[in-house]
């Protein structure tokens, strides 16, 4: 069959070198230079420049795109409406859309599966998340992920095409607690780079792993999801590869920012970092909803209202004294 890729960034075309594996792949681009150079000389330049992308079509054409069963969209999470609302009638219930972005959108605080509902309803949808860099998964890194979605049927469809010898996807059909795992993460490595930023070792970043997993748990559970999610690949599994490694934009912006760098700026030098405007919205939500979140409440002081990081660990440790549950 002929799926269709939306985004020809590093998640797009690794995962549309998944997918050629065992279909066509028709890779939506903005860029003509990127159409041209997978078309004739079967690579993304930009990207990956010594990968081959074979059995793979690149188009500027998103009305072609669209007309396919499968969509995979690999959009950041706030440009996701944008490329979509425009031909948001091809999105039917003819249609499978699988999303790979993680992230709030900013403006509505709607999870990515909100985003679709409110575009066009109809569409059947599924979101991939899990513990997986772009340049591990298309250079065939043993990985996991897991695939969730609200008709389980359509979960186990996404997980035969998407699977591969190196590639494994997990079914589920808890959409809230992948999309949220998925989502929460990000402000922890935020978190956790602003500590090594700092300058602090090995024990303040457990603490913020473990207390900012039971953060995401609460959190998580308050808007419906199931617990156990949390406890698997898009939420500890993510987390743990988000908070550890280099290769995170999230940790590498809160990184530079712990060492003083403007959040702004920081951005800036690393690129687009979901975590922010995802913490800019699950803190709203938290505080409209009256869900403890301490960590996001210190993360997004420091990302939007330029508090010391260093202010932020000490109220953080300065708390009220409680037991280990809650």
């Amino acid at each position: 069959m002929q799926i269709s890729v939306i985004g020809s960034g590093n998640w797009g075309s690794a995962i549309a070198k998944i997918l050629s594996k065992k279909n066509d792949v028709l890779l939506y681009t903005r860029s003509e230079e990127i159409e041209k150079e997978i078309n004739k000389n079967h690579i993304n330049k930009k990207y990956f420049p010594n990968i081959k992308l074979d059995n793979i079509v690149a188009t500027t054409d998103l009305k072609r795109a669209l007309k396919n069963k499968y969509i995979v969209n690999a959009i950041p999470a706030q440009s996701t409406r944008v490329v979509f609302e425009k031909y948001k009638n091809f999105l039917d219930s003819s249609k499978t859309l699988v999303n790979l972005s993680k992230g709030l959108e900013i403006n509505t605080n709607y999870r990515m599966s909100e985003v679709f509902k409110d575009i066009n309803n109809e569409v059947n949808y599924a979101i991939i998340s899990g513990p997986s860099y772009a340049i591990e998964v298309i250079n065939e890194m043993p990985t996991a992920v897991v695939c969730a979605s609200n008709k389980l049927e359509i979960a186990k469809e996404i997980q035969k095409i998407f699977a591969t010898d190196f590639f494994r996807l997990y079914t589920s059909d808890d959409v809230v607690g992948v999309e949220l795992g998925g989502s929460l993460k990000n402000i922890l490595a935020l978190s956790i780079g602003i500590a090594d930023g700092i300058g602090y070792e090995s024990n303040p970043k457990a603490a913020l792993i473990t207390r900012g997993l039971h953060e995401m748990e609460r959190f998580a559970k308050f808007m419906g999801a199931k617990e156990e999610t949390l406890m698997g690949l898009s939420g500890v599994g993510d987390l743990i590869l988000t908070s550890t490694s280099l290769e995170s934009r999230n940790f590498s912006c809160g990184r530079l920012i712990g060492t003083g760098v403007d959040p702004k700026e920081a951005e800036k030098q690393i690129g687009t970092v979901e975590g922010i405007a995802t913490t800019k919205a699950i803190y709203e939500l938290s505080k409209k909803m009256k869900i403890y979140m301490p960590i996001t409440e210190q993360t997004y002081k420091i990302l939007f209202e330029k508090k010391d990081p260093k202010i932020s660990v000490i109220d953080l440790m300065k708390k009220d004294m409680k037991d280990e549950g809650q």
